[in-house]
């Protein structure tokens, strides 16, 4: 046997079955074993392997006992002279595996083999080729110096940025999306080190490899497409964690003395710091546009104010300073809320959403004017006017963002981006299908022939003119059809044409076309599989909403309200914790499956069976009851389970 293949699998299906389409393809002729150890996915990746993939050995664990420890199980069985680490959100050529053989062949001293790497919007990954971390290199990353100075020996020697990514060099770290090692030598060297849970095995291994006087090669004369961010999210706070702990475990094991407590000193600020950072990003990022916002209304309240006192009442100082202090304050918070529960700030942006968020804000403010003590309530013209304001002013501030990152002002309609499909005109066919059962918008503007000679009068274009296809039409999007271009093909074009034209593959055979545009985020997925209403963010932002609404009613009516219910001490315990957001007040039904593919939900007091008052469904019933609760969730829904199961409100929730 000459070459095993280890793929680690963590709820990535529709990726996975893509990764190992390519793996087939590249391994005809050879002499190859290809493993699949499943980290208890619950996407249905085990039944997909064993469907599509029989020649695969599958190897199912019960938990997750991470990255480095589901690799070891592969490699104890393993019988190939060469073993690779693959990821599972990868692509490769027709040829890597030859290719990397044939290098690893010609190179005895070679322990370890890594190949040029790019992302799913053709852009150069720099981690394909890395150096061993120091207190210095992890100064430079934690503190953004490598990124300011690329391609600098002093400052950027974690990603080698002074070596070109063109030309073969002995480099000190592998990358773990794709790690060619010799089986030899880690029968030498041992196999993983299972105190790394996901991160920083590469590193110690590669750390080793050299240790024992083999070399780490970086290999670009074969390229693999790595989506990234398909197993972990890049940039959260988790992944900070988890990445710069994997660097202290490394620090420990291999450095001594002074260096040793320096690097682990430098690697607890870079946690603390790089927290920080990632935390002050994710808040920017969702509270820019609330705040600007508020800046609006507070603005502009605040010049209304002015304008009536002194044009309506002849009076500049009609309004007293309470309106200031209190009046703008509420007036704000109650338009931000309705804006943020009415989904005024999804992307993309809809006029109908702000004026109903508006619209809805400004109904409840004038439901509660009459609540408010006389000193609270001044002119309702103010209220109108500043709602007109609000609309008309967040309606141009999106316009001119818009303006800004796009250069056009058609902000809010819904323009179908231009589509092209490179593959044979069956296939193409079969893709457009695809596109149009999955709900897909686009204006698909043809078929581009994938080989030189080609009936034209089918076809846009042959594939060599693909460039000038992209820009006659201003094509948003391509889609590659994976059993009519090769692999090489694909990436050699994603690279050639950049990261302004979104890339998608459709797998031969497949009913998924995968892509993903940024490194950093799950990849993008058009499948025909059935869309859950509760996944939507308005739906469970309403369902949040309704939960904390709910609660506060019982709450203010629990004396009443424990007369009717069973067991009063539990619906004060279920209260709490309701509120706290540990559980919601309806769930999916318990059923002793696994809930597969279903969006997931806080687990629920009652759950729909207690509207329809089955007793003791089997677990086929209670799934499908599961599902249709999930695809055709309406708010109305857990308003009728509620009433129905009231007495059950204060029951024990099942957690298992």
């Amino acid at each position: 046997m000459k070459l095993s293949i280890i793929i680690v699998n963590y709820n990535v299906c529709y990726f996975l079955d893509q990764a190992l389409r390519s793996v087939r393809k590249a391994s005809e002729d050879l002499e190859v074993e290809v493993f699949v150890v499943d980290n208890n996915s619950v996407d249905g990746s085990v039944e997909m392997v064993r469907r599509h993939f029989p020649e695969v050995h599958l190897i199912v664990n019960d938990h997750n006992p991470g990255f480095a420890k589901a690799n070891n199980q592969a490699i104890r069985l393993a019988r190939g002279e060469y073993v690779l680490l693959l990821n599972p959100d990868t692509v490769v050529e027709e040829d890597t595996f030859r290719k990397c053989i044939a290098f690893m062949d010609a190179h005895p001293e070679a322990g370890g083999l890594g190949v040029r790497m790019i992302d799913g919007a053709g852009k150069f990954l720099p981690e394909s080729k890395r150096g061993f971390p120091s207190p210095w290199v992890a100064f430079c990353k934690t503190f953004g110096l490598s990124r300011l100075f690329p391609r600098s020996r002093l400052f950027n020697h974690y990603h080698l940025g002074y070596l070109s990514e063109h030309e073969v060099h002995e480099v000190e770290v592998l990358a773990g999306a794709f790690m060619f090692l010799r089986k030899r030598v880690l029968d030498e060297i041992g196999l993983l080190d299972e105190s790394f849970f996901m991160y920083g095995e590469d590193i110690d291994l590669s750390w080793r490899i050299v240790q024992a006087g083999y070399k780490n090669y970086y290999f670009p004369h074969t390229c693999i497409i790595h989506y990234k961010g398909e197993s972990t999210k890049k940039g959260s706070l988790n992944y900070v964690r988890a990445f710069y702990q994997a660097m202290i475990v490394f620090a420990r094991k291999h450095f001594q003395g002074q260096k040793a407590r320096l690097f682990i000193w430098m690697l607890q600020v870079a946690i603390y710091f790089r927290a920080a950072l990632t935390l002050l990003t994710q808040i920017i990022k969702r509270l820019w546009l609330p705040l600007l916002d508020a800046a609006l209304i507070v603005s502009g309240m605040l010049v209304l104010k002015t304008y009536w006192a002194t044009h309506y009442f002849h009076n500049p100082n009609y309004y007293p300073p309470s309106f200031v202090w209190f009046n703008i304050p509420l007036y704000t918070l109650v338009w931000l809320g309705s804006l943020f529960f009415t989904g005024a700030y999804d992307e993309p942006f809809r006029l109908r959403r702000l004026v109903r968020g508006m619209l809805t804000g400004t109904l409840f403010l004038a439901a509660i004017y009459g609540f408010l003590p006389l000193q609270y309530r001044p002119s309702r013209a103010l209220v109108l006017l500043g709602a007109v304001w609000t609309t008309v002013s967040m309606a141009a501030l999106r316009t001119w963002v818009y303006f800004f990152q796009t250069g056009r002002l058609d902000v809010g309609r819904d323009c179908d981006k231009n589509l092209v499909i490179v593959g044979r005109q069956d296939e193409s066919q079969r893709v457009q299908q695809l596109l149009q059962k999955a709900g897909v918008q686009a204006n698909i503007i043809g078929t581009v022939a994938p080989e030189p000679q080609a009936d034209l009068h089918h076809y846009l274009s042959t594939i060599d003119k693909l460039d000038e296809v992209v820009h006659i039409f201003k094509v948003h999007e391509l889609i590659f059809c994976a059993r009519d271009v090769s692999s090489s093909s694909i990436m050699e074009w994603m690279t050639q044409l950049g990261p302004h034209v979104q890339y998608k593959i459709v797998p031969q055979d497949s009913l998924s076309i995968i892509g993903s545009h940024s490194r950093d985020s799950v990849g993008e997925l058009y499948t025909i599989e059935i869309r859950y209403q509760i996944a939507h963010p308005t739906a469970r932002r309403a369902k949040r909403l309704f939960d904390l609404a709910l609660s506060f009613v019982l709450l203010g009516l629990y004396p009443l309200v424990v007369l009717g219910v069973a067991r009063p001490v539990g619906l004060w315990r279920n209260l709490w914790q309701v509120i706290k957001g540990r559980y919601s007040w309806v769930g999916y039904a318990t059923a002793t499956g696994r809930l597969g593919k279903l969006p997931r939900l806080r687990p629920g007091v009652l759950t729909p069976l207690d509207a329809l008052q089955i007793a003791t469904p089997d677990e086929l019933t209670t799934q499908r009851i599961n599902l249709l609760y999930a695809k055709d969730y309406r708010l109305s829904d857990d308003l009728d389970i509620v009433w129905k199961g009231f007495r059950q409100l204060g029951r024990q929730v099942d957690l298992h």
